[in-house]
Protein backbone atom coordinates (compact mmCIF):
# COMPACT_ATOMS: atom_id res chain seq x y z
CA UNK A 1 0.00 0.00 0.00
CA UNK A 2 0.88 3.32 -0.86
CA UNK A 3 2.31 5.65 2.20
CA UNK A 4 0.08 8.72 3.27
CA UNK A 5 2.18 10.91 1.61
CA UNK A 6 1.99 9.30 -2.12
CA UNK A 7 -1.40 9.85 -1.37
CA UNK A 8 -1.99 13.50 -0.43
CA UNK A 9 -0.72 15.84 -2.65
CA UNK A 10 -2.11 18.84 -3.68
CA UNK A 11 -3.16 19.99 -6.87
CA UNK A 12 -1.21 22.24 -8.86
CA UNK A 13 -3.15 24.85 -8.30
CA UNK A 14 -4.50 24.10 -4.73
CA UNK A 15 -6.68 26.72 -2.59
CA UNK A 16 -7.28 26.79 0.35
CA UNK A 17 -11.87 27.17 0.19
CA UNK A 18 -12.68 23.76 0.81
CA UNK A 19 -10.97 21.29 2.83
CA UNK A 20 -12.92 17.63 3.08
CA UNK A 21 -13.86 15.65 6.20
CA UNK A 22 -11.79 12.47 6.50
CA UNK A 23 -14.88 9.89 6.79
CA UNK A 24 -16.12 11.89 3.60
CA UNK A 25 -12.98 11.08 1.41
CA UNK A 26 -14.46 7.79 0.95
CA UNK A 27 -17.65 9.22 -0.81
CA UNK A 28 -15.63 11.82 -2.45
CA UNK A 29 -12.58 10.47 -3.84
CA UNK A 30 -13.14 6.67 -4.73
CA UNK A 31 -10.50 4.09 -3.95
CA UNK A 32 -8.05 6.63 -3.93
CA UNK A 33 -9.77 8.83 -1.28
CA UNK A 34 -10.87 5.78 0.77
CA UNK A 35 -6.89 4.50 1.16
CA UNK A 36 -5.95 8.31 1.65
CA UNK A 37 -8.21 8.54 4.75
CA UNK A 38 -6.85 4.70 6.61
CA UNK A 39 -3.05 5.99 5.58
CA UNK A 40 -3.97 9.41 7.15
CA UNK A 41 -5.27 8.18 10.37
CA UNK A 42 -2.73 5.33 10.75
CA UNK A 43 -0.30 8.00 9.93
CA UNK A 44 -1.89 9.82 12.85
CA UNK A 45 -1.73 6.75 15.23
CA UNK A 46 2.06 6.38 14.60
CA UNK A 47 2.55 10.07 15.34
CA UNK A 48 0.68 10.12 18.40
CA UNK A 49 1.87 7.01 19.56
CA UNK A 50 5.72 8.15 19.88
CA UNK A 51 6.60 5.83 16.24
CA UNK A 52 6.14 8.57 13.49
CA UNK A 53 7.06 5.75 10.40
CA UNK A 54 4.84 8.18 8.03
CA UNK A 55 5.36 11.50 9.81
CA UNK A 56 2.27 14.66 9.58
CA UNK A 57 1.62 18.09 10.89
CA UNK A 58 -1.32 18.41 13.02
CA UNK A 59 -2.96 22.42 12.95
CA UNK A 60 -5.78 23.54 15.08
CA UNK A 61 -8.81 25.00 13.48
CA UNK A 62 -9.67 28.23 14.95
CA UNK A 63 -12.97 29.80 15.03
CA UNK A 64 -12.17 32.74 13.51
CA UNK A 65 -14.44 35.32 11.16
CA UNK A 66 -13.51 36.71 8.69
CA UNK A 67 -10.81 35.00 6.72
CA UNK A 68 -8.29 37.30 5.61
CA UNK A 69 -5.63 37.43 3.40
CA UNK A 70 -2.18 39.72 3.11
CA UNK A 71 0.47 39.98 1.20
CA UNK A 72 2.40 41.03 -1.94
CA UNK A 73 0.25 41.54 -4.89
CA UNK A 74 2.49 39.51 -7.32
CA UNK A 75 1.92 41.36 -10.10
CA UNK A 76 3.52 44.58 -8.53
CA UNK A 77 5.05 44.13 -4.94
CA UNK A 78 2.13 46.54 -3.44
CA UNK A 79 0.91 45.29 -0.28
CA UNK A 80 -2.74 43.74 -0.05
CA UNK A 81 -5.26 42.69 2.33
CA UNK A 82 -8.10 40.51 0.53
CA UNK A 83 -11.02 38.43 1.74
CA UNK A 84 -11.79 35.09 -0.13
CA UNK A 85 -12.42 36.88 -3.58
CA UNK A 86 -8.83 36.98 -4.09
CA UNK A 87 -9.08 33.78 -6.05
CA UNK A 88 -11.67 34.86 -7.97
CA UNK A 89 -10.91 35.30 -11.94
CA UNK A 90 -11.15 38.76 -11.15
CA UNK A 91 -8.91 38.91 -7.63
CA UNK A 92 -10.54 41.20 -5.32
CA UNK A 93 -7.19 42.82 -3.10
CA UNK A 94 -7.84 45.82 -1.17
CA UNK A 95 -4.13 48.19 -1.40
CA UNK A 96 -5.95 51.08 0.66
CA UNK A 97 -8.73 52.70 2.57
CA UNK A 98 -11.05 53.76 0.05
CA UNK A 99 -10.48 50.32 -1.60
CA UNK A 100 -12.24 48.64 1.23
CA UNK A 101 -14.68 51.16 1.67
CA UNK A 102 -15.62 50.92 -1.98
CA UNK A 103 -16.25 47.17 -1.38
CA UNK A 104 -17.37 46.29 1.84
CA UNK A 105 -19.48 47.99 4.69
CA UNK A 106 -19.69 47.42 8.31
CA UNK A 107 -18.16 44.91 10.94
CA UNK A 108 -15.99 43.30 7.78
CA UNK A 109 -14.95 46.87 6.50
CA UNK A 110 -13.42 47.72 9.97
CA UNK A 111 -11.81 44.48 10.06
CA UNK A 112 -10.47 44.51 6.82
CA UNK A 113 -9.03 48.04 7.78
CA UNK A 114 -7.64 47.43 10.73
CA UNK A 115 -5.56 44.26 9.46
CA UNK A 116 -4.46 46.47 6.67
CA UNK A 117 -2.97 48.83 8.96
CA UNK A 118 -1.15 46.82 11.26
CA UNK A 119 -0.13 43.62 8.87
CA UNK A 120 1.71 45.72 6.34
CA UNK A 121 4.77 46.40 8.58
CA UNK A 122 5.01 43.12 9.58
CA UNK A 123 7.53 42.23 6.54
CA UNK A 124 5.14 39.75 5.03
CA UNK A 125 7.13 38.74 1.62
CA UNK A 126 4.42 36.57 0.18
CA UNK A 127 0.54 35.39 0.39
CA UNK A 128 -0.83 34.46 3.63
CA UNK A 129 -3.93 33.78 5.36
CA UNK A 130 -5.45 33.39 8.60
CA UNK A 131 -8.60 33.72 10.80
CA UNK A 132 -9.09 37.25 12.18
CA UNK A 133 -9.82 36.66 15.70
CA UNK A 134 -10.29 39.96 17.43
CA UNK A 135 -9.98 43.51 17.77
CA UNK A 136 -9.48 45.75 20.62
CA UNK A 137 -12.85 46.59 21.11
CA UNK A 138 -14.02 42.49 20.86
CA UNK A 139 -11.88 42.04 24.29
CA UNK A 140 -14.20 41.15 27.41
CA UNK A 141 -13.72 40.77 31.00
CA UNK A 142 -15.51 38.04 32.47
CA UNK A 143 -15.63 35.06 35.07
CA UNK A 144 -15.65 31.54 34.06
CA UNK A 145 -16.47 29.31 37.16
CA UNK A 146 -15.26 32.44 39.55
CA UNK A 147 -12.02 33.04 38.43
CA UNK A 148 -11.47 36.73 35.71
CA UNK A 149 -10.72 35.36 32.33
CA UNK A 150 -9.93 38.15 29.43
CA UNK A 151 -12.19 36.54 26.53
CA UNK A 152 -13.12 37.10 22.60
CA UNK A 153 -15.95 35.36 20.76
CA UNK A 154 -15.52 35.98 16.74
CA UNK A 155 -17.69 33.02 15.93
CA UNK A 156 -19.17 30.15 17.45
CA UNK A 157 -16.28 29.06 20.20
CA UNK A 158 -15.48 31.42 22.78
CA UNK A 159 -11.67 31.70 23.42
CA UNK A 160 -10.80 32.39 27.04
CA UNK A 161 -7.51 33.04 28.80
CA UNK A 162 -7.04 33.85 32.40
CA UNK A 163 -6.33 37.60 33.01
CA UNK A 164 -2.82 38.36 34.43
CA UNK A 165 -1.43 35.54 32.53
CA UNK A 166 1.59 36.04 30.34
CA UNK A 167 -0.44 35.10 27.48
CA UNK A 168 -3.31 37.43 28.56
CA UNK A 169 -1.03 40.37 28.67
CA UNK A 170 0.00 40.09 24.92
CA UNK A 171 -3.80 39.86 23.81
CA UNK A 172 -4.78 42.89 25.98
CA UNK A 173 -1.91 45.31 24.62
CA UNK A 174 -2.71 43.80 20.91
CA UNK A 175 -5.22 45.96 18.54
CA UNK A 176 -6.43 43.25 16.76
CA UNK A 177 -5.27 38.87 16.78
CA UNK A 178 -4.60 37.16 13.74
CA UNK A 179 -4.19 32.95 13.34
CA UNK A 180 -1.90 32.10 10.50
CA UNK A 181 -2.66 28.80 8.79
CA UNK A 182 -2.25 28.61 4.90
CA UNK A 183 1.25 30.11 2.78
CA UNK A 184 0.91 30.84 -0.87
CA UNK A 185 3.03 30.84 -3.53
CA UNK A 186 2.90 31.65 -7.07
CA UNK A 187 3.67 34.16 -9.90
CA UNK A 188 -0.10 35.23 -10.12
CA UNK A 189 -2.92 34.99 -7.83
CA UNK A 190 -5.09 32.21 -10.23
CA UNK A 191 -2.10 29.89 -10.42
CA UNK A 192 -0.85 30.06 -6.39
CA UNK A 193 -0.12 26.91 -4.84
CA UNK A 194 -1.22 26.54 -1.05
CA UNK A 195 0.97 25.07 1.57
CA UNK A 196 -0.71 24.01 4.49
CA UNK A 197 1.00 24.06 7.79
CA UNK A 198 3.97 26.21 7.49
CA UNK A 199 5.34 28.13 10.60
CA UNK A 200 4.49 31.71 9.31
CA UNK A 201 4.82 33.59 12.66
CA UNK A 202 8.61 33.11 12.88
CA UNK A 203 9.38 34.86 9.37
CA UNK A 204 7.59 37.60 10.49
CA UNK A 205 8.20 41.19 12.29
CA UNK A 206 7.18 41.05 15.52
CA UNK A 207 4.70 43.78 17.14
CA UNK A 208 2.61 44.26 19.68
CA UNK A 209 -0.25 45.61 18.00
CA UNK A 210 -0.84 42.25 16.26
CA UNK A 211 -1.22 39.30 18.60
CA UNK A 212 -0.63 36.24 16.17
CA UNK A 213 -0.10 32.79 16.44
CA UNK A 214 0.44 29.68 13.94
CA UNK A 215 -2.63 27.13 14.23
CA UNK A 216 0.19 24.49 13.90
CA UNK A 217 0.61 22.51 16.78
CA UNK A 218 3.92 21.67 17.96
CA UNK A 219 5.87 18.76 16.34
CA UNK A 220 4.51 15.69 18.02
CA UNK A 221 6.49 12.96 16.33
CA UNK A 222 8.32 10.53 19.08
CA UNK A 223 5.95 11.94 21.55
CA UNK A 224 4.15 9.21 23.47
CA UNK A 225 0.90 10.99 23.86
CA UNK A 226 -1.61 7.96 23.09
CA UNK A 227 -1.65 5.04 25.70
CA UNK A 228 -1.07 1.49 24.36
CA UNK A 229 -4.57 0.70 24.60
CA UNK A 230 -5.36 3.81 23.20
CA UNK A 231 -3.07 3.16 20.34
CA UNK A 232 -4.54 -0.81 19.80
CA UNK A 233 -8.38 0.87 20.37
CA UNK A 234 -7.70 2.73 16.70
CA UNK A 235 -5.21 -0.35 15.53
CA UNK A 236 -7.95 -2.42 15.57
CA UNK A 237 -10.50 -0.04 14.15
CA UNK A 238 -8.41 0.64 11.12
CA UNK A 239 -7.89 -3.35 10.59
CA UNK A 240 -11.66 -3.47 10.39
CA UNK A 241 -11.83 -0.58 7.86
CA UNK A 242 -9.10 -2.46 5.92
CA UNK A 243 -11.04 -5.28 5.98
CA UNK A 244 -14.05 -3.28 4.99
CA UNK A 245 -12.27 -1.44 2.52
CA UNK A 246 -11.26 -4.38 0.50
CA UNK A 247 -14.71 -5.78 0.17
CA UNK A 248 -16.54 -2.91 -1.48
CA UNK A 249 -15.79 -3.12 -5.31
CA UNK A 250 -13.99 -0.18 -6.93
CA UNK A 251 -16.83 0.41 -9.51
CA UNK A 252 -19.42 1.35 -6.28
CA UNK A 253 -16.79 3.71 -5.06
CA UNK A 254 -16.10 5.04 -8.66
CA UNK A 255 -19.93 5.89 -9.27
CA UNK A 256 -20.48 7.31 -5.86
CA UNK A 257 -18.08 9.58 -6.39
CA UNK A 258 -18.29 10.51 -10.00
CA UNK A 259 -21.98 10.61 -10.42
CA UNK A 260 -22.41 14.49 -9.07
CA UNK A 261 -25.92 13.93 -8.24
CA UNK A 262 -25.62 10.61 -6.74
CA UNK A 263 -22.92 12.01 -4.66
CA UNK A 264 -25.19 14.99 -4.04
CA UNK A 265 -28.05 13.10 -2.50
CA UNK A 266 -25.80 10.33 -0.34
CA UNK A 267 -23.80 13.60 1.53
CA UNK A 268 -27.12 15.87 2.13
CA UNK A 269 -29.24 12.45 3.47
CA UNK A 270 -25.66 11.73 5.56
CA UNK A 271 -25.64 15.48 6.80
CA UNK A 272 -29.31 15.51 7.50
CA UNK A 273 -27.77 13.11 10.27
CA UNK A 274 -25.66 15.29 11.46
CA UNK A 275 -27.93 18.12 11.96
CA UNK A 276 -29.70 15.93 14.07
CA UNK A 277 -27.02 15.12 16.26
CA UNK A 278 -27.44 11.25 15.04
CA UNK A 279 -24.57 8.61 14.68
CA UNK A 280 -25.25 6.35 11.66
CA UNK A 281 -25.14 2.79 13.77
CA UNK A 282 -27.78 0.59 11.96
CA UNK A 283 -26.18 0.65 8.22
CA UNK A 284 -29.22 -1.14 6.55
CA UNK A 285 -31.61 1.15 8.01
CA UNK A 286 -29.78 4.10 7.16
CA UNK A 287 -29.60 2.91 3.35
CA UNK A 288 -33.30 2.16 3.41
CA UNK A 289 -34.29 5.57 4.76
CA UNK A 290 -32.18 6.93 2.13
CA UNK A 291 -34.06 5.54 -0.34
CA UNK A 292 -37.18 6.56 1.03
CA UNK A 293 -35.91 10.24 1.77
CA UNK A 294 -34.55 10.48 -2.06
CA UNK A 295 -38.11 9.23 -3.55
CA UNK A 296 -39.71 11.96 -1.35
CA UNK A 297 -36.92 14.42 -2.39
CA UNK A 298 -37.90 14.03 -6.20
CA UNK A 299 -41.55 13.54 -5.32
CA UNK A 300 -41.33 17.84 -3.96
CA UNK A 301 -39.30 18.92 -6.75
CA UNK A 302 -42.15 17.40 -8.86
CA UNK A 303 -45.08 19.10 -6.84
CA UNK A 304 -42.93 22.06 -7.86
CA UNK A 305 -43.05 22.03 -11.50
CA UNK A 306 -46.22 22.97 -13.30
CA UNK A 307 -45.53 21.15 -16.87
CA UNK A 308 -45.63 17.77 -18.04
CA UNK A 309 -41.77 18.06 -19.04
CA UNK A 310 -40.66 19.81 -16.00
CA UNK A 311 -41.98 16.50 -14.04
CA UNK A 312 -41.38 13.92 -16.93
CA UNK A 313 -37.35 15.06 -16.50
CA UNK A 314 -37.34 14.75 -12.49
CA UNK A 315 -39.01 11.31 -13.16
CA UNK A 316 -36.18 10.43 -15.30
CA UNK A 317 -33.62 11.84 -13.18
CA UNK A 318 -35.11 9.56 -10.24
CA UNK A 319 -35.34 6.55 -12.24
CA UNK A 320 -31.78 7.05 -13.29
CA UNK A 321 -30.61 7.65 -9.71
CA UNK A 322 -32.78 4.87 -8.35
CA UNK A 323 -31.22 2.19 -10.40
CA UNK A 324 -27.72 2.67 -8.30
CA UNK A 325 -29.84 1.21 -4.95
CA UNK A 326 -30.66 -2.12 -6.54
CA UNK A 327 -31.00 -4.95 -3.93
CA UNK A 328 -26.93 -6.00 -4.96
CA UNK A 329 -26.07 -2.25 -4.64
CA UNK A 330 -27.75 -1.69 -1.45
CA UNK A 331 -25.16 -4.15 0.01
CA UNK A 332 -22.47 -2.49 -1.43
CA UNK A 333 -23.69 0.63 0.21
CA UNK A 334 -23.92 -0.40 3.06
CA UNK A 335 -20.58 -1.41 3.46
CA UNK A 336 -19.51 2.03 2.44
CA UNK A 337 -20.96 3.36 5.41
CA UNK A 338 -19.53 0.64 7.66
CA UNK A 339 -16.43 2.17 6.48
CA UNK A 340 -17.13 5.42 7.33
CA UNK A 341 -18.22 4.20 10.91
CA UNK A 342 -14.72 2.85 11.57
CA UNK A 343 -12.91 5.72 10.12
CA UNK A 344 -15.18 8.11 12.39
CA UNK A 345 -14.98 5.93 15.31
CA UNK A 346 -10.86 6.12 14.83
CA UNK A 347 -10.93 9.82 14.22
CA UNK A 348 -13.06 10.57 17.47
CA UNK A 349 -10.30 8.82 19.65
CA UNK A 350 -7.21 10.76 17.97
CA UNK A 351 -9.46 14.05 18.56
CA UNK A 352 -9.88 13.58 22.01
CA UNK A 353 -6.13 12.91 22.10
CA UNK A 354 -5.37 16.42 20.76
CA UNK A 355 -8.23 17.94 22.37
CA UNK A 356 -6.23 17.20 25.37
CA UNK A 357 -3.11 20.16 24.01
CA UNK A 358 -5.29 23.01 23.86
CA UNK A 359 -3.36 25.80 25.77
CA UNK A 360 -6.42 28.49 25.67
CA UNK A 361 -9.75 27.75 26.90
CA UNK A 362 -12.89 27.13 24.90
CA UNK A 363 -16.31 27.48 25.55
CA UNK A 364 -19.63 27.81 24.03
CA UNK A 365 -21.79 30.57 25.74
CA UNK A 366 -25.89 29.80 26.44
CA UNK A 367 -28.26 32.31 28.35
CA UNK A 368 -27.33 30.27 31.47
CA UNK A 369 -23.59 30.75 31.24
CA UNK A 370 -20.21 29.38 29.68
CA UNK A 371 -20.28 25.82 28.59
CA UNK A 372 -16.97 23.85 28.27
CA UNK A 373 -16.46 22.80 24.23
CA UNK A 374 -13.55 20.98 22.27
CA UNK A 375 -11.65 23.45 19.62
CA UNK A 376 -13.42 23.19 16.36
CA UNK A 377 -11.36 20.71 15.20
CA UNK A 378 -8.04 19.68 13.58
CA UNK A 379 -6.29 19.47 9.87
CA UNK A 380 -3.73 16.47 9.33
CA UNK A 381 -1.26 18.17 6.60
CA UNK A 382 1.43 15.51 4.97
CA UNK A 383 4.66 16.86 5.94
CA UNK A 384 6.08 16.65 2.78
CA UNK A 385 3.75 17.13 0.26
CA UNK A 386 1.48 19.57 1.47
CA UNK A 387 -2.09 17.89 1.51
CA UNK A 388 -4.78 18.32 3.92
CA UNK A 389 -7.30 16.80 5.08
CA UNK A 390 -10.03 17.85 8.55
CA UNK A 391 -10.68 16.09 11.37
CA UNK A 392 -13.86 17.49 13.55
CA UNK A 393 -16.03 16.25 16.21
CA UNK A 394 -19.15 16.89 13.80
CA UNK A 395 -21.73 15.93 16.23
CA UNK A 396 -20.30 18.87 18.82
CA UNK A 397 -19.48 20.70 15.96
CA UNK A 398 -23.62 20.67 14.74
CA UNK A 399 -24.58 21.23 18.25
CA UNK A 400 -22.75 24.13 18.78
CA UNK A 401 -23.63 25.66 15.41
CA UNK A 402 -27.29 24.95 14.81
CA UNK A 403 -28.50 25.45 18.76
CA UNK A 404 -30.48 27.98 19.79
CA UNK A 405 -29.16 27.72 23.20
CA UNK A 406 -25.99 28.95 22.10
CA UNK A 407 -25.03 32.81 21.38
CA UNK A 408 -23.02 33.73 18.60
CA UNK A 409 -20.20 36.27 18.56
CA UNK A 410 -22.66 38.23 16.23
CA UNK A 411 -25.77 37.63 18.58
CA UNK A 412 -27.62 40.00 21.02
CA UNK A 413 -27.42 37.99 24.17
CA UNK A 414 -30.63 39.06 25.17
Amino acid sequence: MLSFKKQLMTEAASKNTHMTHIEDLVLDGGVKGARQAILALRALRDMLSGNAKAPVDVTVKWDGAPAVFAGLDPSDGEFFVAKKGIFNANPKVYKSHEDIKADTSGDLQKKLILAFDNLKDLGITDVIQGDFMFEKGDLKKEKINGIQHTTFHPNTIVYAIPTGSALEKQISKAKIGIVWHTAYSGSTFETMRAEFGKEIVPKLKKSSNVWMQDATLPDLSGTATMTAKETAEVTKKLSEAGKIFKKIAASTLKEIESDKELNLLINTYNNTKVRANERITNTSAHVKGMIDWVNTRYDKQSDKLSSVKGKAGVEAKRERVLKFFSKSNQKKLKLVFDLQNFIVDSKLIIINKLNSLNKIGTFVKTKSGFKVTNPEGFVAIDRMEGGAVKLVDRLEFSTNNFSKDIIKGWDNPN
